[in-house]
């Protein structure tokens, strides 16, 4: 007994010999840099610059609940910025715009044998978070801004109805206000998917605020995000919990993580939808850049747009918010199948790209007739018939891409391709 350290003996294992090694390190940084496309040039010279030692003890850590810098993680810095920037109570930042929206149907409370009216041209993910919890979707037609056509609600509200989701995607936004409304008055939650419209405005409103919920996708593939991650937004306490809730492994989120439940309904099964410190630390410069971005667009759009004409043979996308919209796609209707294709052979030629699906398309997720994934449950919502302005307006539409580094000269000479093909096959209303 008298030889135990307890009781004044020499420890036996006093101090240790075996160096700690950082679990992620420099190899992990320059497989990073070598990620971004770094000259090998470039990344010997950083090779020669960094090593393990540079490193804090034990090295760093890409998990925002263990980190071993000092300061707030870069998770909880990027929700802070969000929250400041949207003008919102809560901020929560999830590994992808369709964790945000999975998370929000659950925030709401949607349940099997619930209905959600979601709009018929969108990309899947808006439906299949419904579908996730065990929901039907039914899909409400469109206008010709491609958006929710709100005239278009009541036909699709039934006793089951609990949820409405306004898209503002492709750089336009819904229009709101008469969505809002409806919601109100047959007690709804509203649930905004901005997934491709980060940074547009409603009535000088950010979009994603407006309704109880708002998702965006953060990723490579919109105009803002590095990579992959998603956010939500609320004012509501209780919502944002419940988002957590689903979010943070169904409770790791609370004070007490592992206690019982604090109030009725607390507490339910979750998933992991964190978004590492990686993502939030390079979302973070994207967010800081995301007021340049879209100002870069607007400049691009409204230059082009201000130097076209109307025809009698084409209608231009309708926009419920001139002032608000992005404008990264300019989009109009012919009124034929033949004319488009032939207006977009002529821009080709004119060297603009642009693009044109035609009635013998390939499927495409985007249209609710395509969503090969709901058909199982949901085929009956799913058929071409129930929405027909989708189906013929996707079919139809003639797509340019523009690009926010484009210069005044730039806009100007697509303006001028334009107006020289619209001339030669439209007839110009003055």
């Amino acid at each position: 007994m008298n030889d135990l350290a307890l009781h004044g003996g020499t420890p036996a294992f006093a101090q240790r010999t075996g160096q700690p090694q950082p679990k992620i390190g420099t190899a992990e940084f320059l497989a990073l840099a070598h990620r971004f496309g770094y000259s090998e040039e470039a990344l010997q010279r950083l090779a020669a610059a960094v090593s393990d030692a540079d490193l804090p003890p034990g090295g760093p850590t890409l998990s925002r609940w263990i980190t071993a810098y000092p300061g707030p993680p870069e998770g909880e810095l990027y929700e802070a910025e969000a929250r400041a920037k949207y003008g919102v109570k809560h901020a929560q930042a999830v590994s992808s715009g369709t964790g945000a929206l999975h998370c929000a149907a659950q925030a709401v409370g949607l349940r099997p044998g619930d209905e959600v009216i979601v709009p018929a041209m969108g990309f899947l993910a808006t439906s299949m978070a419904v579908a996730l919890v065990g929901a039907t979707p039914v899909f409400c037609d469109v206008d010709e801004s491609l958006q929710l056509d709100p005239g278009g609600l009541e036909a699709c509200l039934t006793a089951r109805t609990k949820a409405v989701i306004p898209t503002h995607h492709w750089g336009f936004v819904c229009d709101l206000e008469p969505v809002l409304a409806f919601a109100r008055k047959h007690d709804l939650a509203v649930i905004e998917d901005c997934a491709q419209s980060p940074g547009a405005t409603y009535h000088g409103r950010f979009v994603g605020t407006w309704g109880d919920l708002g998702c965006f996708s953060i990723s490579a593939y919109k105009i803002t995000g590095a990579g992959e991650g998603g956010m939500v937004l609320t004012n509501d306490d209780r919502l944002a919990e419940r988002a957590l809730q689903t979010a943070e492994g169904g409770g790791l989120w609370r004070p007490d993580r592992f206690a019982p439940e604090r109030y009725a309904g607390e507490l339910f099964a979750g998933t992991n939808y964190r978004l590492s410190e990686l993502e939030s630390t390079l979302d973070r410069v994207q967010l800081a850049k995301l007021d340049d971005v879209v100002a870069r667009y607007r400049a691009v759009f409204r230059r082009i747009v201000g130097q076209l004409g109307r025809y009698a043979e084409i209608t231009w996308q309708k926009s419920n918010d001139p002032e608000g919209d992005i404008g990264y796609m300019l989009r109009f209707f012919p009124q034929t199948h033949e004319l488009a294709q032939q207006i977009v052979a002529a821009l080709g030629a004119e060297g603009i790209g642009a693009g044109y699906r035609g009635p013998q398309a390939a499927p495409d997720w985007h249209l609710y007739s395509d969503m090969y994934p709901l058909f199982g449950d949901h085929a009956d919502q799913c058929r071409p018939e129930r929405c027909p302005r989708a189906v013929d307006l996707y079919n139809r539409v003639v797509t340019v891409h523009l690009d926010q580094w484009y210069s005044p000269e730039d806009a100007d000479a697509i303006a001028l391709g334009l107006t020289k093909v619209l001339d030669a096959y439209c007839t110009r209303v003055e």
